[in-house]
């Protein structure tokens, strides 16, 4: 008995080791980047459909949304969105609705950004803005299906 317990100690020691991938991590529902929890980089998300244009938020008028810090540019902003969150947050949480289109995630920039029917866009960069801009209508309709396929 004594052998066999060596033997099957022995046999264990020297087996390979078997590796487990950790479980790819979920991306969180707002883009928020890597070392902050703020939303649109600190823009007021209403600003952009009542000013036309990114404004950046403070920090005295701030709320939590979806497990994201939005900021806005004054209390009646703040107010504004949280009378109806979905219409102020950007499409896809913030990531780049031209990667979203390939079902990937990418950080949306608050500065590249556009209003299609009603919703808040954002894009990568530049470049990526203007080639989702030659064919946003299809971009749309296909990152609305990513995203949803991902979020199931």
């Amino acid at each position: 008995m004594k052998l066999h317990s060596m033997l099957v100690t022995a046999l264990l020691a020297s087996a390979p080791v078997l590796m487990v991938a950790p479980a790819a991590r979920a991306e969180p529902p707002v883009y928020t980047g890597l070392f902050s929890d703020t939303a649109l980089q600190g823009y007021d998300p209403v600003a952009y459909f009542t000013d036309g244009k990114p404004v950046k938020g403070s920090d005295e008028y701030t709320t939590e949304y979806m497990g994201a810090e939005f900021k806005f540019s004054s209390a009646s902003h703040r107010e504004t969105f949280l009378a109806d969150p979905e219409r102020y947050v950007p499409q896809y949480g913030g990531y780049c609705a031209w990667a979203m289109a390939d079902g990937k995630h990418a950080k949306g920039d608050a500065r590249f950004w556009k209003i299609v029917d009603g919703k808040l866009y954002l894009n990568y960069n530049s470049a990526i803005q203007k080639k989702w801009g030659a064919g946003e209508v299809a971009f749309i309709e296909r990152a609305d299906q990513a995203w949803r396929d991902i979020n199931q």
